[in-house]
């Protein structure tokens, strides 16, 4: 595709927060940079500062901008509303291509196409990014979800995995898809190849990303109650979500007496966090490939990582380093790596393995290949 025949993009995601947000900002950034007409669709309920700085940011830089519309979290009547809301910015635009990216933003996205309200050209493409995947396949809401997960094919272009575990899972869960699927990695900037170094009033461990069982929050704060029972441990927890799941996170901390010990701080940019810890603990039950373990590996940070999802995509030969996601495993590898005081040797060829296989450039090339396929162009 060239900058002589552009594509109006528009990407269309629920939540403007974690990784699933900082795939989708990358990409349509990637895009506009190409001359294509990009713009964002998302939740405007959803997010702190750090959250709408960020999409300021991207409203200057796209061609189409951000609109933020309300989108429940909850599956409920509000969505009929919140549908029809995206309808009209879709009709109003009509796009060539419409990415829908999560469990909800998936369903918006795809029952406009099956609406009408979209071109008869336009292709939709949808990326999971873990979502609804999370469900156990025996569970009812599983079976609801990927019951209408296989429905919804039907008005899907391609879909796009970002794991090569998750298209599994897919299979397994939901069926052998009977649209076209592909495997395209998320990928980090040049600028995040660059070391980080802890500052000089560094804590021990960080833990970064949105506050949820979901990803060990609960784990990293009892693991860093068996630590300090032995010898001082000290950790920071960076990151927001719902406020019941933060207030259980400090009362966790307060109950076990880590108030002195570990300290809470909103959403930060991740390298910003980095250096205010030797090293990092990504202690998730679930995960497709987290953008935080290839930004870690960027910037050269000693990392603790449990063995879920797409992990050992990224770690490759490396990937015997990975912990089994319970407590005494995260607990022992932390041990272990304060002991030999944050030195790993797993950290170099990780990084160079990241910086050789997962950039944003591949990421964006190979979506637009698939965009260009779906469109006969």
């Amino acid at each position: 595709m060239s900058t002589q025949n552009p594509l109006t993009i528009i990407h269309l995601v629920r939540a403007p927060i974690g990784g699933i947000f900082r795939h989708l900002a990358d990409l349509a950034l990637a895009q506009a940079g190409q001359g294509h007409r990009v713009g964002i669709v998302c939740d405007r309920l959803t997010g702190g500062p750090f959250e709408d700085a960020h999409i300021e940011q991207l409203q200057a830089s796209l061609p189409l901008g951000v609109t933020r519309l309300a989108m429940p979290r909850a599956v409920g009547p509000s969505d009929l509303r919140a549908f029809i809301n995206v309808l009209k910015v879709l009709r109003k635009v009509r796009p060539d291509v419409l990415h829908c990216h999560g469990s909800k933003g998936g369903v918006y996205g795809r029952f406009a196409r099956a609406s009408g309200g979209l071109g008869r050209s336009t292709a939709v493409f949808y990326a999971p990014h873990g979502g609804s995947l999370h469900y156990l396949k025996s569970s009812r809401e599983g079976r609801i979800y990927f019951a209408m997960e296989r429905f919804l094919e039907r008005w899907t272009s391609a879909l796009i995995h970002v794991s090569a575990y998750e298209q599994r899972t897919y299979s397994e869960k939901v069926g052998a898809p009977s649209c076209k699927a592909a495997v395209i990695h998320n990928g980090i900037g040049e600028p995040e190849l660059l070391p980080v170094i802890p500052g000089s009033d560094a804590r021990d461990f960080l833990f970064i990303g949105m506050l949820r069982d979901l990803k060990g929050v609960d784990l990293f704060i009892e693991a860093m109650h068996d630590l300090n029972r032995e010898a001082p441990a000290t950790a920071w927890i960076v990151g927001d979500g719902a406020e019941e799941d933060k207030a259980r996170y400090r009362d966790m901390v307060e109950q076990r007496g880590l108030t002195d010990v570990v300290s809470f701080h909103p959403s930060m940019p991740a390298r910003q966090a980095f250096a205010m810890a030797h090293a990092i603990v990504v202690p998730s039950r679930a995960e497709s490939l987290p953008y935080i373990v290839l930004e870690a590996a960027g910037a050269s940070m000693p990392m603790i990582c449990t063995n879920v999802g797409g992990i050992g995509e990224i770690y490759g030969e490396q990937a015997d380093a990975l912990v089994n996601p319970d407590l005494p495993a995260i607990t022992q590898a932390m041990r272990i790596l304060q002991q030999a005081g944050f030195h790993s040797g797993q950290t170099a060829p990780l990084h160079q393995r990241v910086a050789n296989g997962f950039s944003i450039r591949r990421m964006e090339h190979g979506i637009m290949q698939l965009y260009r396929a779906a469109l006969d162009l």
